[in-house]
């Protein structure tokens, strides 16, 4: 059993000037419940992370600390993105902190989950990962994607929890860990399995964003999963191999086929056999192509050794 320990909830934010005073009001008081019962030190923390937001998005995350002791705020030169600005305020927690929880703005993961996540960690758990076990929030659209979504990216190798978005826990040990991974093309649900620990799972139910409008769209969804698989998995590249031994059966096979009905007798099969045999080959090398760029390109950026955000102002 650990002692209790300091506790900070990092919350991303971009244009959530419309969510945040409902969200700060609810974590803050969460945050006091939990030190008044004795369960986290009175050093705890929810630390506001201002993703380079156009809005009063850091105006008020500002004024918050004249409302309480227990808020603190880090603002990002510019907007770099959810999962850099998710770890800028995890690795700017990680030295006051003894346990992090990242938590959305938009108060869709239930924040009572917190208490499991606190039981788990101070059972012994380093990592402990929010599962939904619940998405009737969603559109069925939505709910579908999901599904899909999680299942494209076990299937392509990549090391991630099912139904667990990036709301979870992380001891000091697994944040200081997490440190040690200096990539710039970021997919933290990937990454944070590879830290290893001893980790646990807490469910809840997804609830109602409570003000302002989802910064995942469709586009942006469809990008992070792009981006888990190219970071995390080499399958794609291997597939492409695959493709091309098929297409290259496929094409002996052609050949095979047009000697045949040459001599037959019906030479006017044979333009139609070359043409969808250069058409399938043609397709099959500019998704090639395609593919095995945005892997030179990732690599392009990560020898760059580019920041991958810079901070601005920080209070706590």
């Amino acid at each position: 059993m650990r002692n209790t320990g300091t506790l900070f909830i990092v919350v991303p934010c971009y244009n959530e000037e419309e969510a945040l005073p409902e969200t700060s009001r609810v974590l803050l008081g969460r945050v006091a419940e939990l030190v008044e019962s004795g369960r986290v030190s009175p050093e705890s923390r929810v630390l506001f992370v201002d993703d380079g937001s156009t809005d009063g998005t850091w105006e008020f995350i500002s004024g918050l600390r004249e409302v309480s002791g227990y808020a603190a705020g880090l603002k990002l030169s510019r907007n770099r993105g959810h999962q850099n600005a998710l770890l800028a305020g995890l690795l700017a927690a990680k030295d006051d902190a003894d346990m992090a929880i990242s938590i959305d703005a938009d108060l869709q993961d239930d924040v009572a989950v917190i208490d499991g996540f606190l039981d788990k960690y101070y059972d012994g758990a380093d990592v402990v990962y929010g599962v939904r076990n619940d998405r009737r929030s969603d559109s069925a659209f939505k709910r579908r994607t999901a599904r899909r979504y999680y299942k494209t990216l076990l299937k392509m190798g990549v090391e991630i929890v099912p139904d667990h978005a990036d709301c979870r826990l992380m001891s000091r040990r697994a944040l200081n860990a997490l440190a040690e991974f200096k990539e710039v093309n970021l997919f933290l649900r990937g990454l944070v399995p590879l830290v290893g620990f001893p980790s646990a799972t807490v469910e809840y139910a997804r609830q109602e964003r409570k003000a302002g409008e989802s910064k995942y769209p469709l586009k942006k969804m469809l990008a992070l999963a792009w981006q888990g698989i190219t970071s995390m998995s080499v399958r794609p590249i291997r597939l492409i191999l695959s493709l091309g031994l098929i297409l290259l059966t496929l094409g002996i096979a052609a050949i095979i086929a047009f000697a045949i009905i040459c001599a037959c007798g019906h030479p006017e099969w044979q333009w139609t056999i070359i043409l969808a045999a250069i058409a399938a080959a043609c397709g099959l090398n500019l998704t090639a192509i395609g593919i095995v760029g945005e892997y030179v390109g990732k690599v392009y950026l990560e020898t760059k050794a580019r920041p991958r955000y810079i901070v601005e102002d920080y209070f706590k």
